[in-house]
């Protein structure tokens, strides 16, 4: 299969949100959008909020089809046939009453780390224009955590004074940490991680269009994936598995650590530009939060500096990842803060 063009929301070769006609999990989400939709009460705006990889944007490309096609779907249901001609212009990107907001390749191939102004400021045009085809006006903004501050209040002026039947379609990772003033012009849609179950379904439901996908492992990968198919793919990509059990190992040993071992770890990121990074440090920041939150109880971990410790997990991966910085140093700078905050 060939390289996918770089989107902000696409995982390597993995068909985008928008190309997938099966939506696995969300069905009380589901069930609550189709009941508004048939009492005639679909709040302009949706937030669906929750972890990364769960399938939020899937979710907001299956109502703006839904949505877009007038409602074409069965009783109940909003799977629209994908031969429709809405399902055909969405996963197009080309129906004339759809606005994605998302982070694209710039004019030197580079995707950019936010969604750029000049997207954000097409909202008020889009909105303020009649509907092409007479129906509905959909915009999903794919993520709001991708969106800066300008953005965010560009964005707002809208949020505040929706013209009728227009649809905001809003995808966070993280909700909580997004204007007040933005949440509160919305319907908070809170979007729960996928059992292993709906994990695996879903993988299996990729399989013909990723054939490199190691199937026997499906089960392996799902039931460490905190309920993300992103991250089961992650893991299932090159030594994303082998990783994620080698810093497990090293983790629970804190803060006792076999130097021979970390070298290891740092030798299997060499080189790596994406699967086995993520799966590093997705792997050390479920390790911090179990035991930040009590699902993981070890008389040897003392995290009382919690919230230093995850920001310099997180700005190190940043930075190793923009600045394409030596693996193996990162390794050790991460584990080096671990082993301070857990020492008494």
């Amino acid at each position: 299969m060939s390289e996918a063009a770089p989107e902000g929301d696409r995982f390597g070769t993995a068909p985008a949100p928008r190309e997938r006609t099966r939506l696995i999990g969300h069905e009380e989400a589901q069930t609550m959008v189709r009941a508004a939709w048939d009492a005639g009460r679909l709040p302009h705006a949706l937030l669906l909020g929750g972890a990364e990889g769960i399938g939020k944007a899937t979710l907001a490309y299956t109502i703006a089809r839904f949505v877009l096609s007038g409602g074409a779907a069965p009783a109940h249901s909003l799977t629209v046939d994908p031969s429709h001609p809405a399902a055909r212009q969405v996963a197009a990107l080309s129906h004339p009453d759809l606005l994605v907001l998302r982070r694209v390749p710039n004019d030197s191939g580079k995707l950019p780390s936010m969604i750029p102004a000049e997207q954000v400021r097409k909202v008020r045009s889009f909105f303020g224009s009649t509907a092409a085809l007479g129906g509905w006006r959909v915009c999903i903004v794919d993520t709001l955590d991708e969106m800066n501050a300008q953005g965010a209040n560009a964005l707002l002026k809208t949020l505040e004074e929706p013209p009728s039947r227009s649809l905001f379609l809003l995808v966070s990772h993280a909700p909580g940490r997004l204007l007040p003033t933005i949440r509160s012009r919305c319907r908070m849609v809170p979007l729960r991680a996928l059992t292993g179950e709906e994990v695996v379904a879903a993988l299996e439901d990729l399989a013909d269009v990723l054939p490199d996908l190691d199937r026997s492992r499906f089960t392996e990968a799902a039931e460490a994936s905190g309920g993300s198919v992103r991250e089961a793919l992650s893991l299932l990509s090159g030594d994303g598995l082998a990783v994620r059990n080698a810093t497990s190992v090293l983790l629970d040993s804190l803060p006792d650590v076999d130097p021979k071992a970390l070298h290891a770890l740092g030798e299997k990121l060499q080189g790596d530009r994406g699967g086995a990074l993520e799966s590093f440090v997705s792997t050390v920041e479920d390790w911090v939060s179990d035991h930040a939150t009590g699902r993981r109880q070890s008389t040897a971990v003392r995290l009382a500096r919690l919230p230093e410790v995850w920001e310099k997990v997180r700005r190190a991966a940043v930075d190793a990842d923009v600045y394409n910085l030596d693996r193996k140093t990162l390794v050790f700078r991460i584990f080096a803060s671990l082993d301070e905050a857990v020492r008494p």
